[in-house]
């Protein structure tokens, strides 16, 4: 069951998405880690593109309240780092390949 939630809230997460890059947050990779208990319970560890990203105070509750909506979650914790700093080496390929970085 929790693996049929993670995807959910991963199909989620591919709608979110950093007003300045035109790729959604997960294939950014700003999504360090994405644990999901039997009881429904979420921990997301994710970053931002910079500690001065513009939107560091609205992007992560976009984040929280998107996997809110998965079906099966009862709550997410979400914890906000900046080590390992993000570089773009953190992109999927098909990130890379969108802004001509692959």
């Amino acid at each position: 069951m929790s693996n049929k939630i993670k995807k959910n809230i991963i199909k989620n997460l591919h709608s979110v998405y950093d007003p300045e890059i035109p790729v959604d947050i997960y294939e950014l990779g700003l999504i360090y880690d994405l644990k999901v208990n039997s009881k429904g319970f979420v921990n997301i560890i994710m970053t931002l593109t910079s500690p001065n990203c513009p939107v560091a105070e609205i992007l992560p509750e976009q984040v929280k309240q998107s996997a809110k909506k998965a079906e099966g979650v009862k709550d997410v914790n979400l914890k906000l780092v900046f080590e390992p700093p993000w570089t773009p080496d953190m992109m999927s390929e098909g990130a890379k390949v969108e802004l001509d970085m692959g």
